[in-house]
């Protein structure tokens, strides 16, 4: 991992509960669980190479790199027996590292508000983009950066955000160079871990927004079902981000997960 490509904020003792951002978002999407979970665990996030706080560099933009980074972080660091909590594409990141490196040093997994695949495949129905739908983002991303950060912030909540949340989301989502998000954001999108998915063998915690837009409950259901022995959970009141929706509700469901692990 190349120097400064992760950020890290932790705070608080006890099992270290490790947060995973979206794709080109920040740490600061999970601002209410950075501060109120650390009374009883240990709490850090981590800002993927190009994305926040973190270096911005020019290669290495994939979710195969970013768990390989992840590895680095948690090894650097000696963190060991670590919750993943992966909101979105974090969930990928997650998935990939377990594939990548197995589930020593893993004690449980969270995976937020995810499908087993970004994309609409012949024989899966729960993708949620095309490539004609890529190609408009990715032309987008090029084309009016601050428009596609703007849609991305209207899709992602249930109900408008407040002024302090929108200020948030939208430095939090511009800090990724257009080059970066046009990246990533190809590469998670064709990403694929239906085959994976069976062979988490950690206790895992599957969350899902109820008025989700970005794609179909039925879809994060599928992930809990292709999981063995799985948990689910439904935020009423969610989008597609219950970490700011419903910070106090989604923090009572890890909490709770952590403590009975």
């Amino acid at each position: 991992m190349q120097r400064s490509n992760a950020l890290l904020r932790g705070t608080g003792e006890g099992t270290p509960i490790v947060f995973l951002p979206g794709v080109t978002t920040g740490i600061r999407f999970f601002t209410p669980q950075l501060a109120d979970l650390s009374d009883d665990f240990r709490t850090i996030a981590l800002d993927y190479r190009g994305h926040g706080r973190s270096e911005k560099t020019e290669t290495g933009h994939t979710v195969p790199q970013y768990a390989r980074d992840l590895r680095a972080f948690l090894d650097q660091r000696e963190l060991d027996d670590v919750v993943l909590v992966g909101w979105s594409m974090g969930a990928l990141v997650a998935w990939e590292y377990i594939d990548q490196f197995g589930t020593d040093g893993i004690h449980g997994l969270v995976a937020v508000d995810m499908s087993a695949s970004p994309f609409q495949w012949d024989d899966f129905e729960h993708g949620n983009t095309d490539f004609d739908r890529l190609t408009q983002t990715l032309e987008l991303v090029q084309t009016d950066h601050l428009a596609l950060v703007d849609g991305l912030i209207q899709q992602t909540f249930k109900e408008p955000p407040s002024k302090e949340v929108r200020r948030l989301v939208f430095d939090e989502v511009s800090r990724s160079p257009p080059p970066v998000k046009s990246a990533i954001l190809f590469d998670y999108a064709v990403r694929d871990y239906r085959t994976v998915l069976p062979d988490v063998n950690v206790p895992t915690l599957v969350c899902a927004g109820a008025d989700e837009t970005w794609r179909t409950v039925a879809a994060v259901e599928d992930v809990a079902d292709r999981i063995p022995n799985a948990e689910f959970e439904l935020f009423e009141e969610s989008g597609h981000v219950p970490t700011l929706e419903e910070p106090d509700e989604f923090n009572r469901a890890v909490a709770t997960f952590v403590a009975e692990l």
